[in-house]
This record gives structure tokens, sequence and C-alpha cells, in this order.
């Protein structure tokens, strides 16, 4: 069995901060990347904490990402707020944009938050529930490197394409969910390779085009769609709403645009929000009240909201801390040598 290191959030919080400032980002993006990947360690989705400072340093030092981008923001229309990353990474540019995305949906009922040319590399959780804390419902999608291969083909044109949604809720935490439209994320076959397991059926294919359970094979094959058509489906929408319709790349775009570097995807994030009050008015109350009972429905009966496991385990690391395997709290010390 490995060995494991933990460490309190404070603690996690400052390794992750010195690695980044390791490459050279300047202190408002170490900021923003330690926030990203200490929301995905907080909520011990490990596939997304700190595992993900390593490729963020790597594709820094691979002369990908600007270190010291500095994002500007623009608003072509009443309703749309416009973020160029100028080739940063995406935490600080939503940021930068996120004040703006929630005056628009507040005064007109909904917004939109085209991020575009930036690296991309977290969950869109974080992102959708910063939106939720003010009030609003959202949507978020992005697209990534073309590792995911439609449904009947056997090679890569769809990123992992994840889809994220969280509706705000009285007192408590939102209702979100968060998938990448893949079978599995592309980093929990990488975390599976870097622990010597094989990955569940049905998640990947060779470079011949044949199932398989070996992460090192599915890395050099192809990733799969979740359900068939229908992942295969959403995946398409998403290059089209994150890509074409905000003028960013698609995924085979920013595969080619990465070179063989193995830096994280560079491409756009389209990030929607809806405000209940201005869609509602003086009903908004009894409405969300309505959306209370739904939620009631499906936890009255033994089954679990999605994201109900994080939000225990968020709960839970702020008491006891995070704990990672000792190699990868080996490598990010590494960086700091």
């Amino acid at each position: 069995m490995t060995e494991t290191v933990t460490l309190s959030l404070d603690e996690a919080a400052n390794l992750a901060r010195a690695a980044f400032l390791t490459s050279g980002v300047t202190d408002a993006h170490a900021d923003a990347l330690t926030a990203t990947v200490m929301a995905g360690q907080a909520d011990e989705c490990h596939s997304h904490g700190l595992y993900r400072v390593l490729g963020c340093v790597r594709s820094v030092k691979e002369g990908k990402v600007n270190p010291v981008a500095e994002p500007v923001v623009t608003e072509p229309a009443p309703a749309i707020v416009k973020v160029d990353a100028n080739y940063g990474f995406s935490p600080l540019a939503f940021r930068t944009g996120l004040p703006r995305l929630v005056e628009k949906a507040k005064a007109q009922g909904l917004a939109a938050l085209a991020i575009n040319r930036c690296f991309h590399f977290s969950a869109l959780w974080p992102e959708v529930e910063a939106v939720a804390a003010h009030g609003l419902a959202a949507l978020a999608l992005t697209p990534s490197h073309a590792w995911v291969a439609p449904a009947g083909g056997t090679k890569g044109v769809f990123g992992t394409n994840p889809i994220a949604f969280a509706w705000p809720r009285p007192g408590g935490f939102p209702f979100v969910f968060d998938f990448a439209t893949s079978a599995a994320a592309r980093g929990e076959i990488e975390l599976h390779r870097r622990a010597g397991k094989q990955i569940p059926e049905g998640w990947a294919i060779d470079a011949d085009g044949q199932p398989t359970t070996d992460p090192t094979a599915a890395m050099a094959g192809a990733m799969l769609t979740f359900g068939g058509h229908k992942g295969s489906a959403l995946s398409a929408m998403v290059e089209l709403m994150a890509g074409p319709l905000i003028g960013d790349m698609t995924s085979m775009e920013s595969m080619a645009f990465d070179e063989g570097a193995g830096a994280a995807p560079c491409h756009g994030e389209l990030i929607l929000a809806f405000d209940p009050e201005r869609f509602l008015g003086a009903d908004a109350v009894n409405h969300v009240a309505r959306a209370e009972t739904l939620f009631d429905a499906i936890v009255g009966q033994g089954a679990r909201l999605p994201s109900q496991r994080r939000f225990a385990a968020r709960q839970r690391t702020v008491i006891d801390g995070v704990t990672i395997p000792k190699p990868l709290y080996d490598d990010i010390k590494a960086l700091l040598g």
C-alpha cells in the first residue's frame, strides 16, 4: 500500500502556492491557482486537487503558459462579458470576470461570461459554486484536448468536455453537478497509472481501437464517452458552445496548438448565469420553495443529491486535513528544492 502524508488545509495550500511560485507565475495567479486546487483537495476529489500542481508547473516550464498574463475584460453586448486570458491560466481570468457577470445577470436576468485564450486544468464546480453564491443559477462548459473518441469511432476528436451546473439553495450548499462527458476524467486515468491500478472497462480503448483496462495503453489510445451516442452528442455540443460560438479553439485545435508539449489544454470557457429573482419577480420565493420540494422528493427516498459526498468531505477536511500519496507529496516538494 502506498505511504501517505496528511496535511492541514493551510499546510496544503502553502505547499501548493509555493510550488506554483517556483514556475514564475505572479502572486495573483498563484493565489487563484491555489484556491482552485485546494477546492478539489478539500472535497477529496484527488484528480483535481494537489495532483494538478505538477501539471500546471510543467505547463509553464514548457513555455506554453504566460505566467504573468493579465486578463483583459471587454463587454461586447449588454449581457455578455468577455475575458481575454492572454494565454494565462483560467482561474484568474474567471475571478476577473465574475463580478461583471453577476452584475449583468442581476440586471437582465441572464448573462454570459466567455473566457478566451486560457489554459484550463480544473474542475468546473468551483466556478459554478462561486456564481451560485450570489443567488444565481449557473451552467459552465469547456472543451480540452482531443483525447476522446466519438461513439463508433477509434480516434480522439472531443475533449473530456465537462458540464457543470449549480442551483442556489437557501441556507445551505447549492445543488451542483459537474461531470465529464467522457466516461471518466483524464486525471482519473493518470491517477490509476501512478498507483499501478487497472482502469474499469468502458473507460478507454488502446491505440488499435481495442477495449483496454491498462491506463498506459488508454493514454496512448482514446477515451470513451459515457452513454455511447448520448455522451458523444453532449461532447459535440460543448465543443460548439465553448469553441466556435465564443471564437475559441476546439479540442482538436487545442491539441494541435500544444505541439506535443503535454501542457494543460488551451481553449475557451463559457459560463452562463441566470437570476431567479429577475425571472420570477415577486413569485421567486414560492418557486424556489418548489425546487426544495423536488430535492426533498429525491433524498426522502434514500437517494443522494450530486456533490453531497464532496460537501461532507469539505466539512470533514476542515478538521482532519487532507491526505495524499507520499510520492505526490515528494514530487511537489521537489519543485521547491
